[in-house]
This record gives C-alpha cells, structure tokens and sequence, in this order.
C-alpha cells in the first residue's frame, strides 16, 4: 500500500473532477487487476533483485533492458526533487509563511539527502518507516473523505455537485483523456514488490496476494480523499492547491474553531511530509537494483553496480541523491528568473511521470513474449 499509495497525486486526481469516478472504474478492470497479475507471475516465474530489468532482458536483450532501466532510474531523482518541493510548500501552508530563497535550498537538499541516504539500507531492516508512512497514509487520506462526505450531508454544499449522470461521463477529447495517466500512475508499482523476493519466506503466496488486497485498498484510499477534496474546492482550485488546504476549508465550512483548524493542519502536513519521506524508501531498493542490473551488464556506468555489505546498491541512491540536487539547484534559479517555472512541483512531476511510464511499454510486451 505505501509503494503504490502517492499521497502527492491526490490532487492531481481530484483535478479530474467527478469523471474520476468512471476513469477509477474503467481503469481498475482494463489495467490495475492485469498490470497486478503480469507482475505476480512475473515476479514468482523470474525471481530476481533486477525485477522489471531482468524480466525484459530474457525477453528483448540487454540493449531494450537498458532503456528501461534508464527511464525507469531517471524518473527516480525528478520524483524525489518533485517531493523536495512539495514537502517545502507544505511548510509554509502549515504555518503559513513565504519560505525565503536560502530556506527554500536547505530544506529541499535536506530532504532529497535524507531519503537518499535512508535508500541504501535493505527493506527488511527499514520497512518500519514504510508500516509508519502507510498508517499515516491511511489516517489522513481516509479521514479527509469521510470529512468532505460528512460536510456534505451537514451542509448540502459541494464544489463540484453532481446533477445527473452526465456529470459523470468523461469528455473524450485530448485533455480529458490526457487525465488516464494520472490514474495509471496511482495504480503503478506493483513490480517493486517482486524485487523484494529474497526477503519473503514464500513470494509465490504472499506476492498475488499482496498485490489483489493492496489493490483493491489503494483504489479505495485514492477515491476516498479525492472525493473529499472535490467538494472542498473546484477542479481549478485542485490544481494549484494542497492537501491542508482542503481540510482547512472543509472544517471551516462545519464552523471549527481556527485554533482547531491549525492544529490538524498541522498535524496532517507532519504526516503528509512523512509519507514523502516513506514512499521514496519504498521504492528505493526496486529502482536501484534495477540500475544495478543495467550496471553489470554495461548499460549504464559501472558505479550504479556498486553494492554494500547488505548487498543494496548505496551508489546507486547517492547518485540520486546528488542528480536531485541538481534539478532542484536548477529549477530554483529558473523560478527566480522566470515566473513561469514557479511552479516546480508539477514540472518535475510530469517529467517524472512521462519517464516512467515509457518505462513501462516493454514491460508488457515481455511478458507476451516470456508468456509465448
């Protein structure tokens, strides 16, 4: 749950507006349950630290497993500096305060240091911080659903009301369709669970039955906080504004004290700053054997194939560590000179998600061929 739950794209999702319902739907059935059961038998037939490297080598060859290796690496560090500033505009949401140019650099390489340092211990002995990061998750997300249902029954009140079923309908057109991948990417990460084979007493059992239960909870925990901030705030508002934001409206629409309304949001944006923290170690083994694997085999530089005594590719996470330092270097000086890069979560996010899910098409067609 908390390698596949990004609390991050909560929003983006709930910028779909009411038509999210019928994508969830539609998406569930035509890609979750055959992406899930594609990576348990692959990842049970092929049990391999290298995961989604390993299994479109046998496939295609080391040359088509290094390009995805190299798109599924580089999304790593754009991901991570997209969180760095996430995690900075929470802060100065909780307290609301502007975060000067010297702050903004600190906590955003402190951060990016952080979870990559946490990325070079093993699962096993870090999955603490992961059991944490979900419970935070769950609490949170679930609780700003249930809120947004419950103002609604009291007040009648919603951002985006539901008038008949055409509101449901999703326009066909390029931006409407533009908004599958926005669900895709909330429903990937399966195959991240198959590289944690070795620390499994039986993978064959308990990697189907991981991905079918955590399935079906993730959708769930997706829908719940989406339809909650859908009737805080309107699709537009969605797009620019964070997770607080939508429990500071909902409680001061029920009439809570301002007091009350600081304490949770302060409160949530400690938890949602943790999830951040979390979901990178989640994912940080799976992605750096990857990079390991295509080290080996000379499709990327031999340094990514450098491993510690637990056998985790430390160099491989340091190396994100200092590519998402750059980025974040980077897009502060453009978001200085230029206002239209002001918004740097959302660009290192769409470049991080557009990465990632070409990472993604030889994954399928391997497995047609592995399955042949």
């Amino acid at each position: 749950v908390c390698i596949t739950l990004v609390a991050e794209s909560v929003m983006p999702t709930a910028a779909i507006g009411n038509s999210q319902y019928f994508w969830w739907i539609f998406l569930i059935i035509a890609f979750c349950i055959p992406y899930g059961m594609i990576s348990a038998e692959l990842g049970t037939t092929y049990q391999s630290e290298g995961g989604m490297y390993d299994w479109v080598k046998r496939a295609f060859g080391a040359k088509w497993a290094s390009r995805v290796a190299w798109n599924y690496w580089i999304n790593f560090p754009l991901w991570i500096a997209s969180l760095a500033v996430a995690v900075t505009d929470v802060v100065a949401g909780m307290f609301d305060v502007e975060l000067s140019l010297t702050w903004l650099v600190l906590m955003q390489l402190a951060y990016t240091w952080l979870v990559s340092l946490l990325g070079t211990v093993r699962i096993g002995e870090s999955k603490w911080i992961v059991n944490i990061g979900t419970f935070f998750k769950i609490t949170f997300m679930v609780g700003l659903g249930l809120l947004g249902i419950y103002a609604y029954v009291k007040t009648g009140q919603s951002a985006n009301p539901i008038k008949s079923v055409t509101d449901l309908l999703p326009s066909l057109d390029l931006a409407g369709l533009s908004f599958l991948s926005v669900i895709i990417f909330n429903f990937l990460g399966f195959e991240v669970v198959a590289t944690f084979t070795k620390d499994m007493e039986n993978p064959k059992k308990e990697i189907p039955k991981a991905l079918i239960i955590g399935g079906a909870l993730m959708a769930l925990f997706y829908i719940l906080p989406a339809t909650g901030i859908n009737i805080a705030m309107s699709t537009a508002d969605a797009e620019v504004a964070g997770l607080t934001d939508s429990f500071a409206i909902l409680l001061t629409n029920l009439g809570a004290s301002e007091e009350f309304i600081r304490i949770i949001v302060i409160a949530v944006g400690i938890m949602f700053i943790y999830t951040m923290v979390a979901n990178i170690v989640s994912w940080s083994f799976g992605v750096n054997s990857v990079a390991k694997y295509s080290a080996e085999d000379g499709g990327l530089p031999k340094i990514f194939a450098k491993t510690n005594k637990q056998g985790v590719p430390y160099m491989a996470s340091i190396l994100n560590g200092v590519v998402a330092s750059i980025i974040i270097v980077i897009g502060i000086i453009l978001g200085v000179v230029s206002e239209t890069a002001s918004n740097l979560f959302w660009t290192f996010f769409s470049f991080s998600l557009v990465t990632l899910l070409i990472s993604y098409i030889p994954l399928f067609l391997a497995f047609l061929k592995l399955r042949k």
